[in-house]
């Protein structure tokens, strides 16, 4: 049995626990200042108010002024903040825990630099700590928070330096419900499935499009959210070559992209503007809501704006991203979606 303290009582990082306490661990959540609600609630019931589920029997819960008694003894911390919180997370956390305890973050997402280079989380986590030598994994892959807690067949990847713990993370997690790849690729694997939720964004404008013409409660079409899909896939594997890594990672966030598409804040964010909504409308239509794809979809394009403008990459290599960060920033309708640009000849 090992000990595993999960920093962040988010809906994933809390979903976390359902595979570590079916194989015997000791869970510890601690709390964030700002989930001190749901905290409070977890120590009464196990009821997480967000996830909207009951967390497994046996976890000891904790608010952040706790969390040094709440890493005593902790064979692995998950760092379970969403990508808002990662200024937080490197300020308040990484600085002060052993750097013997491996870290496996939850968190997706990049961040852009003015050259126009993209770096993951776990680069960022090392560029602001260069004194501190810790072990920084994450996870990545088509999982679903409130479908993972349903025990719900996954297919997730481990990512990180070394692939002997990477094998004894999977030891600790792996569940016949729960199923972990391993890769060492971490650039490859976080960039891929970063990028589902800007692609997602554009995949479901066709979503409100289409209520738009028929009703809410008129006919679903298929076609056009295929069509986003394809070129949002195509357009990920062409970034991830741009930054140097390997576009098998697109396995990982095709299927991402695919479970994003389907439900969660991204399709209701994309569904409204779809349907005709400002950015702004949309924005306030969901006050309150983690949009976390806004952030992507921006930080990614601005990236490639940079090096489009430096000359080592086409605009015409990228039309969806481009157009869902022209309707997210520059107040392009969301409907006038350059399809024509996703025209492409093929020969053998």
């Amino acid at each position: 049995m090992s000990v595993i303290t999960i920093v962040g009582a988010g809906q994933m990082g809390s979903a976390m626990s359902f595979p570590a306490r079916t194989n015997g661990h000791e869970v510890r959540i601690v709390g964030t200042p700002l989930d001190r609600e749901i905290i409070e609630r977890l120590k009464v019931d196990r009821y997480h108010l967000n996830l909207k589920r009951t967390l497994p029997e046996g976890i000891k819960f904790y608010p952040f002024e706790e969390m040094g008694e709440a890493l005593k003894g902790a064979d692995l911390m998950i760092g379970g903040v969403s990508s808002f919180g990662v200024d937080w997370f490197s300020e308040n956390v990484l600085p002060v825990i052993p750097e013997t305890l491996p870290v496996l973050s939850i968190t997706k997402g990049l961040v852009n630099l003015p050259d126009g280079t993209l770096i993951s989380y776990p680069e960022l986590y090392r560029r602001r700590l260069p004194n501190r030598h810790l072990s920084l994994n994450a996870v990545g892959g088509p999982c679903t928070a409130y479908e993972l807690a349903d025990l719900d067949p996954t297919t997730v990847c481990f990512c990180g330096d070394d692939m002997e713990l990477l094998r004894k993370l999977r030891e600790m997690f792996r569940t016949d419900y729960y199923h972990i790849s391993l890769s060492t690729d971490v650039m490859g694997l976080e960039c891929a499935v970063a990028l589902k939720n800007a692609y997602a964004l554009g995949v479901t404008l066709a979503v409100g499009m289409a209520e738009k013409r028929e009703g809410v409660e008129g006919k679903l079409h298929y076609n056009s959210q295929a069509a986003l899909f394809g070129q949002g896939v195509k357009e990920m594997r062409r970034i991830l070559k741009a930054v140097g890594v390997s576009d098998d990672n697109i396995i990982f966030g095709a299927g991402d992209l695919y479970v994003t598409v389907y439900g969660g804040r991204t399709r209701m964010m994309g569904t409204l503007l779809g349907r005709g909504m400002t950015f702004e409308a949309a924005k306030e239509a969901l006050k309150g809501v983690t949009l976390e794809s806004i952030v992507i979809a921006s930080r990614a394009a601005q990236a490639i704006r940079t090096r489009i403008e430096k000359g080592e990459l086409n605009a015409a290599d990228f039309p969806l991203l481009l157009h869902c960060d022209d309707v997210i920033n520059h107040g392009k309708p969301a409907a006038e979606i350059p399809w024509q640009a996703f025209e492409e000849e093929y020969t053998k």
